[in-house]
């Protein structure tokens, strides 16, 4: 059996809003065209009578241009009691790599994010050095921010 990853979806309350967050903090590129879905065919596959879905799919750094990616919807009709935990069930976290993580994370701050939790640095095996924190998007998502380096001796 073959299989491979091809997205992950996140439903926001404005897509445009989301999109351009991701964009602007990790270099997200979106993929025409933009997304305008309804019918039949959504309506059985969602379980939504008249569901109606509007957004785009954006390119992730350092893979190819258009797999996998980030597929930010937003519906007409939302449920709108899905607070973000890091420790909830269900997907917890998008994590990224970067070269800074202080950079990043003040960039998150500086188009509307936020921060959860404290940077931290852990020691791990062959002599590596990673620094991590857990940020939020404009909307509450929770995003990991990590960065690896070789230990001095």
């Amino acid at each position: 059996m073959k299989s491979r990853y091809v997205h992950t979806n996140i439903i926001a309350k404005d897509w445009k809003r989301i999109s351009l967050f991701y964009q602007r903090v990790f270099g997200c590129k979106p993929i025409a065209p933009q997304r305008d879905l309804r019918g039949e065919w959504l309506d059985k596959m969602t379980g939504i009578e008249n569901a109606h879905i509007v957004g785009e799919h954006l390119s992730v750094p350092g893979y190819d241009e258009n797999l996998p990616t980030l597929e930010i919807f937003s519906y007409d009709n939302m449920e709108s009691s899905n607070e973000k935990l890091i420790n909830g069930i269900g997907l917890a976290h998008l994590a990224f790599e970067v070269d800074d993580v202080s950079a990043v994370l003040k960039k998150i701050k500086e188009e509307g994010g936020g921060q959860l939790g404290e940077m931290v640095k852990a020691e791990y095996p062959n002599n590596m050095i990673a620094t991590f924190v857990y940020a939020k998007d404009v909307e509450g998502n929770i995003i990991e921010l990590q960065s690896w380096e070789k230990k001095r001796e």
